[in-house]
């Protein structure tokens, strides 16, 4: 299985770790750190340097409760970052949902659109629909950040509800003329979902494997794991890398995490113990 972008053809037969650059004052996890270009760019090139295979670079807080930026405003944060990431020989995604930051990133050379929203803002799907071969990632949201995690409630089964909706999003994304090989899934661990909803996903991940698409799965630092564990989010290094190699061993395709370095160690080991899936 390959994932095709606008600069790589991605050879998913190995595990692809996705480092995480929050341009953003008010991430979840790291709020502020890498907020200046200057920092989210030195950022980039560190995260390369623990082992990331693509990085990941947001202007858009999208944990419970986060204010909204405006176009204007992602698209300072965003583009001088993402001007220096596309020079570093990695395959390099943009975090938004906003058509004007899509357009303004594939005309750098970015490769990849990886959408919370899944392409529904007006403008989205056309934006990436236009491009002869960018990737996309289309992930499971139930309802929007500012009020997803109030009371997130699913009708029956939440994993065939989020399966459902993703397989009718992907019919959707491909009739728009988005080849298949050019997009990833997301279950949206976080997003609409209480922790059972989370660790159902996860145990029953192979449902979502159904759909004959790449699994990119983000678990890093999430509160699902808080909850378990009673560890703030500063402390969650353990069980985020756990959870990686759980999504991994269950035939995920792509981790996005903030702690590249001890992911990538974790999946060497289980390489050389042959514990990675063939």
């Amino acid at each position: 299985m390959h994932w095709q972008t606008t600069r790589f053809c991605i050879d998913l037969r190995r595990p692809q770790v996705m480092g995480i650059v929050n341009a953003t004052p008010d991430s979840f996890s790291d709020g502020g750190r890498h907020a200046t270009a200057s920092a989210a760019q030195a950022h980039c090139e560190q995260l390369l340097r623990e082992g990331a295979d693509m990085l990941d670079i947001g202007g858009e807080s999208t944990r419970p409760d986060a204010r909204q930026p405006d176009a204007d405003e992602e698209l300072a944060r965003v583009l001088p970052v993402l001007h220096h990431a596309v020079t570093l020989g990695v395959p390099v995604s943009v975090d938004t949902s906003a058509p004007e930051v899509m357009r303004a990133a594939l005309d750098l050379g970015v490769d990849i659109i990886n959408d919370v929203r899944s392409l529904v803002r007006p403008g989205a799907l056309a934006a990436v629909a236009a491009h002869p071969a960018c990737g996309v990632c289309l992930m499971h949201m139930q309802g929007e950040p500012g009020v997803m995690q109030r009371s997130p409630h699913y009708d029956g089964d939440v994993v065939r509800e989020v399966a459902a909706w993703l397989r009718q999003r992907l019919a959707e994304v491909r009739a728009a003329g988005v080849a298949p090989d050019r997009i990833a899934l997301d279950p949206g661990i976080g997003f609409g979902k209480t922790p059972a909803h989370n660790w159902a996903l996860l145990q029953r991940q192979a449902e979502l494997l159904a759909l004959d698409q790449p699994l990119l799965v983000g678990w890093s630092r999430k509160s699902t794991l808080g909850a378990l564990t009673g560890r703030p989010v500063d402390q969650r290094l353990v069980p985020s890398v756990a959870a990686a190699l759980a999504c991994v061993q269950r035939g995920a395709q792509v981790l996005r995490v903030h702690d590249v370095a001890a992911t990538v160690d974790a999946l060497k080991v289980w390489a050389a113990a042959g514990l990675l899936p063939a």
